[in-house]
């Protein structure tokens, strides 16, 4: 369904998107996880987004359909964050809707992508 340039291009997309967003709508510094959990654990959170990126390209091309999107988008989301992380020290969250703590693009596409990993698989 999708080879490699179309896996880079759309994560391309999708993490241009999370950073443009940020740049330009005023938000809050994360200097913790999602929810705001173990706030100052930023060495913790790059190292974890480093080994989950190895296991998307691990299993890229062994996932199909809509689990292959969830891979993009989990991809999209730790590399949009890991930019956040390593050349600022924390995560710019923006998208606040009072009943939920304040998150961003990439948070979004993680959230999306990994419930499709979890239907793919559950399926399978």
């Amino acid at each position: 369904m999708f080879g490699m340039n179309s896996f880079i291009f759309l994560s391309l997309v999708l993490i241009v998107a999370d950073q443009v967003s940020k740049y330009f709508i005023p938000g809050i510094k994360n200097y913790g996880g999602v929810f705001g959990i173990l706030q100052g654990g930023n060495m913790l959170f790059i190292f974890g987004g480093f080994l989950v990126l190895v296991f998307i390209i691990y299993y890229k091309n062994k996932v199909k359909g809509y689990g292959y999107c969830g891979l993009i988008l989990l991809f999209s989301s730790i590399i949009g964050n890991l930019i956040d992380r390593i050349f600022l020290g924390y995560v710019r969250d923006f998208i606040d809707l009072r009943f939920w703590p304040v998150f961003n693009l990439a948070d979004s596409y993680s959230t999306l992508g990994v419930f499709l990993l979890i239907l793919y698989f559950w399926k399978k």
